[in-house]
This record gives C-alpha cells, sequence and structure tokens, in this order.
C-alpha cells in the first residue's frame, strides 16, 4: 500500500456518501464529494508517475472506483427519476457487458486484456461531464434544455460505440 492506492480507496469509500447525499436531496454535498473524487483520482495519477508508485493493486482499484462512481450516481439519479432510465440501463449495460466479456474470455480459457480504447475514454468524459452538470444544476445552476439534451446524446452515442468496438474486439479475439 501506497499513498496513490490510498487515495483511491478514499474515492472509493467515498462512493457511499455521494448516493447517501443524492438520496437526500443533498445535491450540493453529492457535487462536491463528485468534485473531491475527481481531485483525489488527478491526485492519485500524478502521485503514482511522478513517486513510481504505480501498482498491480493500484490498476485494479482505479478503474473499479471511478466505474463505481459514475455507475452509483447514474443508478442513483435514475431511480429518483432526475435522469432519463433508458440511459441510466445503457451505461450500466456497456460495464456489465465488459465484465461479462472478461469472465466469459476467462472461463474459456482464453483471457482477453481490457484497454481503453479512445472512445471508450470519450466516453467516460461524457459521463463525467453530464454527472457533474446534472449534480451541478440540481444544486447551484439552472438547467439548459439545449445543453441537457446535448450531454445526454454525447453519453448516449459514446456509450452506444464504446460497446460496439469492444464487443467487437471481444469477438475477434474470441474466435481466432
Amino acid at each position: 500500500m501506497n499513498l496513490a492506492n490510498w487515495l483511491t480507496l478514499l474515492r472509493l469509500c467515498m462512493v457511499p456518501l455521494v448516493v447517501v447525499a443524492i438520496i437526500q436531496h443533498r445535491f450540493d454535498l453529492a457535487f462536491l464529494g463528485f468534485v473531491l473524487a475527481g481531485l483525489t483520482d488527478a491526485i492519485d495519477g500524478y502521485v503514482a508517475r511522478t513517486f513510481n508508485q504505480m501498482t498491480e493493486l493500484g490498476a485494479i482499484l482505479d478503474p473499479i472506483a471511478d466505474k463505481s462512481l459514475l455507475v452509483a450516481i447514474f443508478v442513483t439519479l435514475g431511480i429518483l427519476g432526475l435522469i432519463p432510465a433508458w440511459l441510466v440501463i445503457l451505461v450500466v449495460a456497456r460495464d456489465m457487458m465488459i465484465v461479462g466479456a472478461v469472465l466469459v474470455s476467462w472461463l474459456l480459457d482464453n483471457p482477453v486484456e481490457i484497454r481503453p480504447l479512445y472512445v471508450s475514454k470519450a466516453n467516460t468524459v461524457a459521463q463525467i461531464a453530464f454527472a457533474a452538470y446534472t449534480l451541478g444544476t440540481l444544486s447551484y445552476f439552472d438547467k439548459n434544455a439545449t445543453l441537457d439534451m446535448v450531454l445526454i446524446v454525447a453519453v448516449c452515442v459514446l456509450t452506444t460505440a464504446s460497446i460496439a468496438a469492444y464487443l467487437s474486439g471481444w469477438l475477434k479475439h474470441m474466435t481466432e
């Protein structure tokens, strides 16, 4: 364990706090927790690279912490009816598909390495922007219908493109 991994664990521990804040309609606290989680993500990455603290554990925990926070926010906002349910289903289905593909390939003794693709990184940026925008509009500023629709479309298109890219790569790997 090193500082970078402790920061990642801290970010993972923030997930239930952000969810509780959303459930209690304390969107200001949820937004603050989301921003703090983003800062710890940036800091743990900087610390890991600068001080050569990159570890296998960190490589596993970091994406788990990131996806846990985003999925938890999307699901909680969806359950409360604050974002479209179909968008939540699409976002969660993508992550379940990736995990399922990794498990199936491992069970079939043909493990696949999942590397972040450009479209996946763009998808994550869109999801972060939408989560931040939504929490921000619920606590600090008025919703802009045009921006809301642009972000929803961006998340939808990029999530769908990411599903297609990962599924294509997985199928190619499994048939080789």
